[in-house]
């Protein structure tokens, strides 16, 4: 896929990357380097987050190994990384866990290891972040939710209720935010060509006494696009909205379902 946005695009920016060895952070932070960012990557992978970091080609790429549900962790981090590169102008909070089971079979560990990443632990770090927008009149926080933010579906309710609070939480935020200059979106993608996609659709095969194959099949069909999403093509819409072109988004769920929302 060619890259649609200009080397300078977003020349100036510090972008803080959550879940950045995940697939989508993983491509993001490639993406918003390319297109003249600085930017602070962060996960629990130190091996990725190095990997990371030599194929966005190191010198505009700040690595921090941090457990974000750990709050020390999240002090730490964006002192870290505002020493490194300066004030966090964008935010993508990307780092979040998939999972979960149909209700009667939900752990209480499960239910609560869930929401304190997808949820807890984006808010917290979110609030530390904004302070230093806030300040400054102007930066742009983009949160990664899902389809399943937006409409349930069948043995998916932990990980759907993440989402919907993330998508919540965007749009009553955004009204606060826009009125000191930080701009604040979500992207709400379907299924997506990750580690974490790919085993969502394993996860629904087993459920339903299909093989991987057989559920990625039915996925496919189900979407009028015929296709998964690319990690790159979400990459490219987050590069969007934490660039000035997108200045009067706001508190939007940005879909890129291929066309399955409307079915």
């Amino acid at each position: 896929m060619n890259f649609p946005f200009h080397d300078k695009t977003l020349e100036g920016q510090h972008i803080l990357i959550t879940g950045a060895t995940g697939g989508i952070g993983y491509a993001a932070a490639k993406a918003a380097v390319a297109a003249g960012a600085r930017v602070t990557i962060t996960g629990r992978n130190e091996e990725k987050l190095s990997e990371l970091k030599q194929e966005c080609g190191g010198g505009d790429v700040f690595a921090v190994r941090a457990d974000l549900s750990k709050p020390q962790a999240r002090d730490q981090l964006v002192e870290a990384a505002a020493n490194e590169f300066g004030p966090i102008t964008g935010l993508l909070n990307s780092a979040g866990i998939g999972g979960g089971d149909i209700v009667e079979n939900l752990s209480e560990e499960d239910l609560r290891g869930i929401m304190e990443l997808n949820y807890f632990s984006l808010v917290e770090l979110t609030q530390l972040v904004y302070k230093g927008m806030k300040d400054k009149e102007k930066g742009s926080i983009v949160n990664i939710a899902s389809l399943s933010g937006l409409r349930g579906t069948h043995g998916n309710s932990a990980y759907s209720a993440s989402k919907f609070a993330v998508v919540g939480f965007t749009q009553a935020f955004a009204l606060e935010a826009i009125e000191h200059g930080v701009r604040v979106n979500a992207v709400c993608p379907g299924y997506v060509d990750t580690e974490m996609g790919r085993n969502a659709i394993k996860s629904k095969g087993e459920r339903n006494g299909r093989s991987y194959e057989e559920q990625l099949k039915l996925a496919k069909e189900s979407i009028p696009s015929g296709r998964l999403t690319s990690p790159e093509e979400v990459a490219n819409t987050i590069v969007y909205l934490l660039s000035d072109a997108a200045e009067n988004i706001v508190g939007e769920s940005v879909k890129i379902s291929g066309g399955s929302v409307m079915r």
